[in-house]
């Protein structure tokens, strides 16, 4: 890597856009006081930031310093100015010392910052909707509110900020507003219900306009969840929009919804997010204030705007565009497009013929014997239907109010000779910045990889859905707990989950356990209570925001969750009774060990409670580390008497007195050994008892949600390396690969979601993109690549490659908070050479095969060399040696 040069031979050290608080586009936002955190990229080797400026001001002509700031830190300083008033917008931009500069760094860009609307009382509008009857037990129209107003004189700016119950699109003078799709987005509504802000100036015009807002049920009334609930927040939609207009003397003009406001039908006669879609593009001009159709007053709801929240992640968005690859005829004679990824998004369609023709587009995820394999959505028929308008020139066509989870469409009705260029699968999902990259010279693997990081894209829609095609699409916490770590390193993820967060807090509130799913909408599901204490699963309201602290170095994580972290552990403390040992009841478990029967996914070899029983140990640990960083010292004491008797229990009860786990399985012992709960001198034969484990099992996967995440670091911390690469490239039934070989896409539900003879598994509960199974993905970049977090917001990192498997060559990248980091190593049986880019304000341990001992480096680019093949495991030994006594460099626990 090179860098360029100020005068002469200095090289230059550059900030680069400051960033505030987590927002990937800081307009609209909810803080007064954002801080703001800023990367440096400098040609010095071994750079490190001694001292920073800021400069802020209303506009980029009249910045004002706050002085020079003497600290290394660049993340999360805090905000220097007044607090930001609402609708405030604010200039801002940073310069830098470091430890070898003669001077400060040049200024970096300016970023802007806009506060949206931070007080309940700045709000000027009211929740409407219209006042006819709706059935609301079945997919409804879309409404349309709408009304007209003036623009006299030249605008200076223009600000829209709306929400809605159900999914809103905007418009102005027939112009779609913005880019975000299924707005508002889904929250705990009753808690929190997000708005959007729109810069809309370039919409106006001058005289009279038209302003309206389509709404559609959403997660508001539309089917929600595997009960088939409806109407799960209300059973009426509607909208609340406040448009503010500035003119060039600063006279303020503002069009909120009220009373006045005028309702209509469109085109849309239906829509669910489950269901799809139906539009009859004939009606496409009908429903607005000045159409000439016929409008009925709108009807003012009752409503809180101290609901009313700015968005703390990205916004649903469409990111790319896929093309139709082949198109099928399957064994009944039907026409089938495969766009060669599974994905989730919707189809786009351009198409000419007579007015009236409906097209009918069926969505799935597979083909089962050639046909469209519809059973495992369940009553989601992911439909959609276009009545053409027949206007004689080509209709484009996209829904607005749906997703779905497919690769295959199945097309019918389509006028004239089906084109595939007519068709183009929209990507859509939450818009996050891809900061993590893995590659290496197994072909499997790299698919593998993409498989997982496409069923990411597909699940985070908003909330971290368990999968997004069936009747379900909701926020299973033990999902999104194993499979954090690996999220933070593929996405910039800290925004989107500290929305979740403030979800599952609200929900849990601080007493019990948090629900299930968040937000919040199954209950009385047999054979548990709705609030059931369920290990992996709740404890996702301690490791969760750990991770993100871990990836961040931002404390509020800690200090919003702390108090829903010791809620959990009580609640789970008071199940296990007053031995805390877990006895009697029912919990997932390690649910879906590939073992348990079809329609029994939770009947794992692994009792759940040695399950439960290992992460009340461990996330109490964890907890009261929490507690000590936020100075709760006496909670941090109890917390920590908690995980000694839970992990005293756990060796009484399931360590036979010669060291062997009982049970004897692949979960037992990952648990034991990543969770702490061996002695240290019992590792290494706890070790060499899991690598036989795994060989009994014919080197295929016997683990489910719970042992997945954690059995190749349990087995290559023991120095069983090789029993880790051949788990990891095992291709028979059931592995990691087994669905790579079957040519999947993304990661399925079940390590068999299809048999062998293209049958879809015949359990009830079948996905083929959930994301939890590809949590491997985490050891693939710290262990197979080699770069690893060893500090907060990996200011150090742990480069310790550990090749095996056959594999020449392995390379990861990341963009850390402080910039990317990258690793790449390569062997011709010979000799193995590692490059390295540590960050600039970073270091770096580096390890190498041979065990000759870890080495810190400073950031720039390094290239080291050894032997190769290695001699021994001594390269873990000496990483923890580094690390001060800590073997793990991981954010996974």
């Amino acid at each position: 890597m090179t860098f360029p040069a100020t005068s002469g031979a200095t090289p230059m050290t550059t900030p680069s856009t400051l960033r505030f608080e987590h927002h990937e586009e800081p307009f609209g936002i909810g803080e007064d006081r954002p801080r703001l955190s800023w990367q440096v990229v400098s040609g010095q080797e071994g750079w490190v930031q001694t001292a920073y400026e800021l400069e802020l001001g209303p506009d980029r002509n009249s910045l004002v310093s706050y002085g020079r700031i003497d600290t290394a830190e660049q993340l999360l300083q805090p905000w220097p100015a007044a607090p930001l008033a609402s609708r405030e917008r604010v200039a801002a931009r940073v310069r830098v010392w470091g430890n070898h500069d003669g001077g400060p760094s040049d200024w970096s860009p300016v970023a802007w910052v806009e506060a949206g609307l931070l007080n309940a009382a700045d709000w000027q509008a009211s929740m409407i909707r219209p006042a006819w009857d709706e059935d609301s037990e079945a997919p409804e129209p879309a409404s349309r509110l709408s009304r007209t107003f003036d623009v006299t004189g030249p605008v200076a700016s223009a600000r829209m900020y709306a929400s809605a119950h159900g999914i809103y699109v905007a418009s102005i003078n027939g112009r779609r507003v913005g880019r975000d799709l299924l707005a508002p987005g889904w929250t705990s509504y009753h808690h929190r219900l997000r708005y959007q802000t729109y810069d809309v100036a370039e919409y106006l015009r001058q005289g009279t306009n038209v302003i309206g807002f389509e709404v559609a049920d959403g997660w508001w009334r539309g089917q929600l969840g595997f009960q088939e609930k409806r109407n799960t927040y209300g059973d009426r939609t509607g909208v609340i929009g406040q448009l503010e207009v500035r003119d060039a003397a600063g006279h303020l003009t503002v069009v909120g919804t009220d009373h006045t406001w005028l309702a209509g039908r469109g085109p849309v006669l239906a829509a669910g997010l489950y269901e799809g879609e139906t539009y009859d593009a004939r009606l496409a001009d009908a429903g607005w204030a000045g159409s000439g159709t016929q409008l009925e007053p709108a009807v003012v709801d009752d409503f809180d705007p101290a609901l009313l929240v700015a968005p703390d992640g990205p916004a649903v968005r469409a990111t790319e565009e896929l093309t139709v690859k082949a198109v099928l005829t399957t064994p009944s004679g039907k026409t089938v497009l495969d766009f060669g990824q599974n994905l989730v998004g919707h189809v786009r369609i351009s198409v000419r013929g007579e007015a009236g023709t409906e097209v009918v587009l069926r969505h799935a995820e597979v083909l089962e014997h050639g046909e469209l394999g519809m059973r495992p959505l369940r009553t989601a028929t992911q439909t959609e239907s276009y009545i053409l308008r027949g206007s004689g020139t080509e209709e484009v066509w996209a829904p607005e109010f749906t997703i779905h989870g497919f690769r295959y469409v199945e097309v019918s009705g389509w006028p004239g000779e089906l084109d595939p260029e007519a068709f183009t699968a929209v990507v859509v999902h939450s818009e996050l910045k891809r900061t993590g990259f893995f590659e290496c010279s197994e072909p499997m693997l790299n698919q593998l990889h993409s498989n997982v990081v496409w069923g990411m894209r597909g699940n985070f829609v908003d909330v971290p859905t368990d999968c997004p095609q069936r009747n379900e699409r909701l926020g299973w916490t033990g999902d999104f707990q194993v499979f954090a770590p690996t999220a933070s390193f593929l996405y910039r993820i800290p925004g989107f989950t500290a929305s979740w967060l403030k979800d599952l807090a609200a929900e849990q509130g601080t007493d019990g356990p948090p629900p299930l799913v968040v937000p919040e909408v199954i209950n009385d599901m047999p054979p548990f209570p709705t609030r059931p204490v369920m290990a992996a699963w709740g404890d996702a309201a301690v490791l969760v925001p750990w991770v993100i602290y871990r990836q961040t170095g931002d404390l509020e994580f800690l200090r919003r969750q702390l108090p829903g972290m010791t809620a959990w552990l009580a609640a789970a403390a008071d199940a296990a009774g007053p031995e805390l040992r877990f006895e009697q009841g029912f919990q997932f478990g390690d649910w879906l060990d590939p073992a348990a029967p079809p329609n029994n996914p939770g009947a794992a070899r692994t009792p759940w409670q040695l399950v439960a029983q290992a992460y009340l140990a461990y996330s109490a640990s964890i907890a009261a580390q929490a507690a000590a960083l936020m100075g709760e010292d006496g909670e941090a004491v109890r917390l920590r008497e908690v995980s000694r008797q839970a992990r005293a229990v756990f060796r009484t009860q399931y360590i036979a007195d010669d060291g062997t786990l009982r049970p004897s399985t692949q979960t037992s012992y990952a648990l034991a050994l990543r969770f702490g709960l061996l002695e240290p001198e019992e590792h290494a034969a706890a070790g060499e008892r899991l690598a036989e484990t795994v060989a009994a099992d014919g080197y295929r996967i016997a683990t489910g949600f719970v042992g997945t995440p954690l059995v190749t670091d349990a087995l290559s911390d023991e120095g069983q390396v090789e029993a880790a690469y051949r788990l990891l490239l095992q291709t028979e039934c059931p592995s990691w690969l087994y669905p790579v070989a079957m040519g999947a896409t993304t990661i399925w539900e079940r390590w068999d979601s299809m048999l062998p003879d293209g049958t879809i598994n015949p359990g009830d509960m079948t996905s083929f993109n959930h994301y939890a199974l590809g949590a491997v993905a985490d050891w693939m970049h710290r262990t197979v690549a080699g770069l690893a977090p060893a500090d907060l917001a990996s200011r150090k990192l742990l480069v310790r490659p550990l090749p095996g498997g056959g594999l020449t060559w392995a390379a990861a990248r990341h963009e850390t908070p402080y910039s990317e980091a990258a690793v790449r190593w390569e062997h011709d049986g010979g000799t193995f050479a590692l490059s390295l880019t540590v960050p600039a304000g970073c270091t770096a341990a580096v390890s190498l095969p041979d065990g000759s001992g870890a080495v810190e480096v400073g950031s720039g680019t390094h290239s080291f060399s050894c032997a190769f093949p290695p001699t021994g495991a001594a390269v873990a030994a000496d990483a923890a040696d580094f690390l001060n006594g800590d073997p793990e460099p991981a954010l996974q626990p």
